[in-house]
């Protein structure tokens, strides 16, 4: 079972997730400010933000956004455009920055897209999910996951509309490839999903044992059901 879901709305509805009391892996590193924004911004790194859209995206207050742009501007995180005619200023991901790579690779395995996927299944998908990986964000911003199945699977129509809801609140498109633990078992780092897995950008979100999803049972070879009848009639 492989989806992948595309989402065609503007970028102003693009909304923050609700704050949980869970911390995120990135809390340590950037304040809540700083992530809200650059969630927004690495989303669409080529795109030019007033502090106005910023404040509506990330809910957050006029001021609080000028205080935190100015300190990302004056890091040289993001870089600023003076305004013309009637337009207000705007700021834009500066992708020249030297930890820019860096910087989106945090917010890809944190609050930006591993943090919000992994609510979603262990909430919605906890009887089936066994395991879940994010093997990394093309330029396009599109996500590739990858949910291991066990003894249930996943409604695939449910699968997609929680998918399509969680593509439009992070802001990156979500290319999902669902697969059997038996699939996942059997992959070798010569098949093509096998080697991004086995990709050191590749991060584990969900591990077994974390969900209440059981591993599929082990269907027995000929040989060793023709092993138990020749026991059994030995007796």
């Amino acid at each position: 079972m492989r989806f992948m879901i595309k989402t065609g709305a503007d970028l102003s509805v693009f909304a923050c997730d609700k704050p949980q009391a869970r911390m995120s892996a990135a809390d340590f590193l950037l304040a809540p400010e700083v992530q809200k924004l650059l969630k927004i911004v690495f989303a669409a790194p080529a795109s030019k933000f007033s502090v106005a859209q910023l404040a509506k995206m990330a809910r957050l207050e006029v001021d609080e956004v000028e205080r935190t742009q100015e300190h990302l501007v004056k890091s040289g995180i993001l870089t600023r455009h003076e305004p013309k005619a009637d337009e207000a200023g705007t700021v834009e991901a500066n992708m020249s920055f030297v930890f820019y790579d860096e910087l989106r690779s945090i917010a890809l395995k944190s609050f930006a897209a591993a943090e919000p996927i992994r609510a979603m299944l262990r909430s919605k998908f906890k009887d089936s999910v066994l395991r879940a990986f994010v093997l990394g964000e093309d330029k396009d911003a599109t996500v590739q996951l990858v949910v291991v199945y066990g003894q249930l699977v996943p409604d695939e129509a449910k699968m997609s509309i929680a998918c399509q809801k969680l593509s439009a609140s992070i802001g990156r498109h979500l290319d999902v490839h669902v697969i059997s633990g038996a699939r996942y078992a059997a992959l070798t780092p010569r098949d093509e999903l096998g080697a991004k897995l086995a990709d050191h950008r590749a991060v584990e979100i969900i591990g077994q044992g974390e969900t209440k999803a059981k591993p599929a049972a082990e269907r027995e070879g000929l040989l060793q059901i023709a092993r138990k009848k020749l026991s059994a009639l030995a007796r």
